[in-house]
């Protein structure tokens, strides 16, 4: 039997978010951002609208934030991934650009061993956010 969003976010909360605390980042489900003294890191889970699955995409911006194309400008307190064009962001666990990679809950993955396989991936976020 397929296991519910609700399920999914709360090991998300238990395992993937005490992870990324560790790490430095602030917010919570979906965006995460940690400020650096040059740059802020940005995470952002986007679910499946259909249910079932979720993508984690990463992103950064300069310290300051950033300001949009139509000029709305966005602190480095309030910026999203999801604010940056998506040719300036990456989904974790893909294998390169424009490849898309979903974390599936709805194929019988218990909940924890989807966040447990998503904690895997955070070194490749860490490289993803060092590399640009």
């Amino acid at each position: 039997m397929p296991m519910s969003r609700d399920e999914m976010n709360r090991a998300l909360k238990a395992r993937f978010v005490p992870a990324l605390r560790q790490l430095g980042f602030k917010g919570a489900l979906p965006h995460f951002r940690r400020l650096r003294d040059d740059r802020v890191d940005l995470l952002t889970v986007q679910f499946d609208r259909h249910g079932g699955g979720f993508v984690v995409e990463l992103s950064q911006c300069g310290a300051e934030g950033i300001t949009t194309h139509w000029g709305k400008f966005i602190s480095a307190n309030t910026v999203t991934a999801h604010d940056l064009h998506p040719s300036q962001r990456h989904r974790l666990g893909s294998p390169g650009p424009n490849i898309d990679h979903w974390f599936r809950f709805d194929d019988g993955t218990l909940p924890r061993a989807v966040a447990d396989s998503l904690c895997t991936h955070i070194d490749e976020a860490e490289r993803w956010w060092a590399s640009h």
